[in-house]
C-alpha cells in the first residue's frame, strides 16, 4: 500500500513546525485547574486554548461533554494531517504509515459502537479521521448496518484481505467481535513494519521504535490476560502480536506460562522498561491500570528521549503525536470524569503527566 520514497525528507521544516506544536500542549499545572473545573468552564477553557476553532464550529449544534470530546478528537485528526501534508519523502511515508493505526481506530469504535446499538452521531464523536479514510468514507461504514457489511466495505477501501471465515464466523462465535479487533491489530502493525524499509539510518530507528512499541503492547496484553486468570503459551499466543524487539516468540510464551502477575518481575528484569514497571510488579497488590500508565509514561519519556538523541529525524515528529494522543487522553478522563462525579484524587489518577 505504501510506495517506496528514495527522497530524504524534510526533517529540519516538518520538525521545526513540531516543535512550535508540541510548545502549546497542555503542561501539568493546567490540568490541575481543569480538575477543578465544571464541563461548561472546561469547555470555556478549551475555547481559549489550542481548540479555540473546533469548540467554535461546534458549539452551535453540541454542547457538554459531547463538545469536549468531538471538539478534542476532531483537533487532533486535523493536527495530524497538517503534519503529514507537511512531510515530504521518507519522511511522509514513515508519518503515512504510523497514521494508519487510525483507520484500525476508527473501524473498532464503528463496529463497537454498532454492536452496542449506538446512534451514528454518537458512533461519529469517537472517530479520528487522521489515517488515509476520510470522513466521506468513515461516513460511509456508518451508513452500513451489519458488522459483516461493514467489515467487507473497509476491506475494499483499505485493501486489507480479512479472511472470509472470520467475518462469516462472527455471528456463529461467543467473542467474536474481540476475535476481529485481534485481528485489525495484528494487521495495523504487520502493515506499519512491512511500510518500513530500513535502509537508511531514519528509516531503521523508525523500524526499532515501532519494534519497541509492540513490546509494550505485547507485555500490557500479556498481563492483563493474567489478571483474568488466563496464562499459558496455549491461551495466550494467540494475542501476540508479531515483531516485537525484546519479546519475540519464544520470550513471549516464556512470559505467558508464568501463573501469577508478580511472577513476572524476574523474568523481565534485562528489559528497558522493567524499571518503569518493577515497583508496581513488587507492590503486595498489582494494579493493571497502574502498570498501563507506568508502561504510557515510559513511552513518553523513550519518545522524548529518541528525540532529543535524533534531533533531524522521524523522531520529533513521533514524540509530538504520542504527546498529543496522551493530551486528548487527559482532557477526555478529566471531562468524563467530572460529568460521572469521581473525586477529584481519582480523575488525577487516571492521567499520564
Amino acid at each position: 500500500m505504501f510506495r517506496r520514497n528514495t527522497r530524504r525528507g524534510n526533517y529540519a521544516y516538518t520538525v521545526t513546525r513540531v516543535k512550535a506544536k508540541k510548545s502549546q500542549l497542555i503542561k501539568e499545572e493546567e490540568y490541575n485547574k481543569m480538575l477543578l473545573m465544571s464541563l461548561p468552564e472546561i469547555s470555556r477553557y478549551m475555547s481559549e486554548s489550542g481548540y479555540q476553532k473546533e469548540m467554535s464550529e461546534l458549539a452551535g449544534r453540541m454542547s457538554g461533554i459531547d463538545l469536549v470530546e468531538y471538539a478534542s478528537y476532531l483537533n487532533m485528526s486535523r493536527v495530524f494531517t497538517s503534519i503529514l501534508k507537511a512531510s515530504e519523502g521518507e519522511l511522509y511515508t514513515m508519518v503515512s504509515a504510523y497514521l494508519e493505526k487510525w483507520n484500525i481506530w476508527n473501524v473498532k469504535m464503528i463496529l463497537r459502537g454498532k454492536s452496542f446499538g449506538l446512534d451514528e452521531k454518537s458512533i461519529k464523536e469517537d472517530l479520528v479521521p487522521a489515517g488515509s479514510l476520510k470522513e466521506a468514507q468513515l461516513d460511509k461504514l456508518l451508513s452500513l448496518s451489519t458488522v459483516e457489511e461493514i467489515l467487507t466495505e473497509y476491506s475494499r477501501m483499505d485493501s486489507v484481505n480479512i479472511p472470509s471465515d472470520l467475518i462469516a464466523g462472527y455471528m456463529g462465535t461467543s467473542g467474536g467481535l474481540a476475535v476481529i479487533e485481534d485481528f485489525l491489530d495484528k494487521f495495523k502493525y504487520a502493515r506499519l513494519l512491512q511500510a518500513i524499509v530500513p535502509d537508511s539510518r531514519p528509516t531503521l530507528m523508525f523500524q526499532d521504535y515501532i519494534r519497541h512499541e509492540i513490546d509494550l503492547v505485547n507485555f500490557s496484553t500479556i498481563m492483563k490476560l493474567k489478571a483474568e486468570g488466563i496464562y499459558g503459551e496455549a491461551n495466550v499466543m494467540e494475542y501476540i502480536v508479531p515483531g516485537g524487539k525484546q519479546i519475540d516468540r519464544r520470550t513471549a510464551a516464556q512470559l505467558a506460562n508464568i501463573e501469577s502477575v508478580s511472577g513476572v518481575s524476574s523474568e523481565i528484569s534485562q528489559m528497558d522498561f522493567y524499571e518503569a514497571v518493577k515497583p508496581i510488579l513488587d507492590a503486595p497488590v498489582v494494579s493493571i491500570r497502574a502498570i498501563e500508565s507506568a508502561l504510557k509514561r515510559y513511552e513518553m519519556e523513550r519518545a522524548k528521549k529518541f528525540s532529543h538523541l535524533n534531533p533531524l529525524s522521524v523522531a520529533p515528529v513521533m514524540d509530538f503525536m504520542i504527546h498529543k494522543e496522551n493530551e486528548i487522553s487527559n482532557i477526555l478522563a478529566i471531562a468524563r470524569g467530572i460529568q460521572s462525579g469521581l473525586d477529584t484524587d481519582i480523575i488525577k489518577g487516571l492521567l499520564v503527566i
